[in-house]
């Protein structure tokens, strides 16, 4: 329900505030007097295409702001759980749109920023407006498949359509991907089967790189170290002739130290003979190790060559598959899972096409359960719609849904669009491009009559009187009020007999001083109202005569 609409600097409103309550609301006045700006404003709140023509003359920015209060089971509030916007229990929903005289937009649900495209989403759930500025009504058909369904009750036909569409979707693209796959698979065996083959071949081991770089280091180094080697054995004297000498001189000083005895000369010949004989010892322990540092490097022919080959062979594979060497086994195990998922892919792509085709069968099967019962339900809404078209002087208007062939969706696989024929002999086409504004207006009231209890959107009918009045009027303002038992409703009406059938009435008026013009807007009570609808019925000069059918007319509604 519309609670409260308050509006800044739109058009000829400087400032207005209005509470709204239940049932149906007439907004009357002087044709001119600025009716049209309310809906203008509650359109600018609720999302409808705005620009900054609606800006007040002289002011920066126009804004207005529309409250609304939901049912706890209200379709919105899953809306608003989807777009992360926060409500509290118990809390107004608040729709507020801004203007900028340079044309810039705002919007907010709630104080929260959010798009005006979510704004229009939000505001086409909660007000629906038919007649002279009707833009997201009638006059757009993709609403005629929504308040179909709404008569029909098929929600749950047509969430089982959406679940089984969805599945479709779902298993559709997993048959396409298999299917790329499968190509992929077939040009990609041949490498995978090379590279594995390839890399077994090769069979790097763990840590062979650095192994090899180390032994590669050592190699080259080798014979330069065994030429230095050979060259010291050398001049150590291979053949024993450096000991030799070392002997015969030991020798000598033994035999002097021995005739000399215990003198300090033989002391000293005593430390030459230890000095010789260690001498003698370690140039014999000096030649065993280098012959043996000689034996080390005294390395197989070629085995640099082969060492080089091996390292130059795995580095080689590795730059080639994008890795280093410690990574191949792991780049063979990665292409011998894709090898191993391609001998699979046939079996899974055949698999998931059964599931698509069991999808794509109970898609047509909902689909054709739906379509049969919005067929049925169209033909109901017809009729209904027919029987409420002789009171609104249309008796010689028809009304016919009609059905074509539309892509499959989650709404299923019908296009629908109301058709009507408003003139004996014409026929039958599209409301939203044959229907005059008061005609569709009067369409609108047909078809929500026939709806009523099963929307919960705010209701507003713009002049759904024009061109008619008397008997007709009053049937209108009938209709207008049993409507307002299950929804709220609002009429723009120069009408009094639609006047008094409401439960509420604002007067808008519009007044002008040398500089200024101004519409102002004012809730009318009881006495107030008779003179107004008193007004409507005589014009400029309201008698008595006048009175007392305004009393007649709101005792009658």
């Amino acid at each position: 329900m519309l609670t409260g609409l308050s509006i800044r600097n739109v058009v000829l409103i400087e400032s207005l505030d209005l509470d709204l309550g239940a049932g149906l609301t007439a907004l009357t006045g002087e044709t001119g007097a600025g009716k049209s700006i309310i809906l203008d404003s509650l359109g600018m709140a609720t999302g409808a295409r705005s620009d900054r023509g609606l800006l007040r003359s002289g002011a920066d920015k126009a804004q207005s702001v529309a409250s609304f209060r939901l049912r706890e089971d209200s379709p919105v509030r899953q809306t608003l759980d989807a777009a992360d916007i926060d409500m509290a229990t118990g809390e107004d929903l608040t729709l507020r749109r801004s203007l900028s005289k340079d044309g810039r937009s705002k919007a907010f649900i709630n104080d929260q920023p959010v798009s005006v495209k979510l704004l229009g989403e939000i505001g086409g759930q909660l007000l629906e407006v038919h007649g002279q500025h009707d833009g997201r009504g009638l006059h757009d058909p993709t609403t005629h498949l929504h308040l179909l369904d709404q008569f029909g009750a098929h929600a749950t036909k047509l969430a089982k359509v959406a679940n089984a569409f969805t599945d479709r979707q779902r298993l559709a693209t997993r048959v396409t991907d298999l299917e790329a796959r499968q190509g992929k698979a077939e040009s990609d065996r041949d490498f995978l089967d090379h590279a594995i083959a390839e890399l077994d071949r090769l069979d790097p081991q763990d840590d062979e790189d650095a192994q090899l770089a180390d032994q590669r280091r050592f190699l080259q180094g080798a014979e330069g170290a065994l030429a230095e080697l050979e060259a010291a054995q050398t001049a150590m004297g291979e053949d024993g002739a450096f000991e030799s000498r070392l002997n015969t001189a030991l020798a000598g000083i033994e035999r002097v130290r021995t005739k000399l005895g215990d003198t300090s000369a033989g002391a000293i010949l005593g430390n030459a003979a230890e000095a010789l004989e260690r001498a003698l010892l370690e140039t014999q322990e000096a030649r065993s190790a280098v012959s043996a540092a000689a034996e080390t490097f005294d390395v197989e022919p070629g085995k640099l060559d082969l060492i080089e080959e091996r390292l130059f062979a795995l580095r080689a594979a590795a730059r080639k598959y994008g890795t280093d060497v410690a990574g191949l086994n792991g780049i063979r195990m990665g292409f011998a899972q894709e090898l191993s998922d391609i001998t699979t892919v046939e079996a899974d792509l055949a698999a998931a096409r059964k599931a698509y085709a069991a999808s794509e069968a109970a898609y047509t099967a909902a689909a054709a359960a739906l379509s049969k019962a919005r067929q049925a339900s169209a033909k109901r809404l017809s009729k209904q719609v027919m029987q409420e078209l002789p009171p609104l002087k249309m008796e010689r208007a028809r009304f016919a849904v009609d059905f074509a062939d539309g892509p499959a969706s989650a709404q299923g696989i019908d296009r629908v669009r109301f058709h009507v024929s408003t003139n004996p002999g014409t026929p039958m086409g599209p409301l939203d491009k044959i229907a005059s504004g008061g005609e569709m207006a009067r369409f609108a009231l047909a078809i929500k009559v026939a709806l009523a209890g099963r929307t919960d959107a705010v209701m507003i009918f713009d002049e759904v009187d024009q061109g008619v009045g008397g008997a007709v009027a009053s049937a209108v303002g009938r209709r207008l009020a049993k409507l307002s038992h299950s929804a709220q409703v609002m009429v723009v009406t120069h009408s009094p007999q639609v006047a008094a059938s409401a439960d509420h009435q604002f007067r808008i008026s519009k007044s002008s001083d040398a500089t200024t013009t101004r519409t102002t807007v004012v809730p009318i009570n009881a006495s107030e109202r008779e003179e107004e609808i008193a007004r409507m019925l005589a014009g400029e000069t309201v008698t008595q005569e006048a009175r007392a059918a305004a009393r007649q007319l709101m005792g009658a509604g």
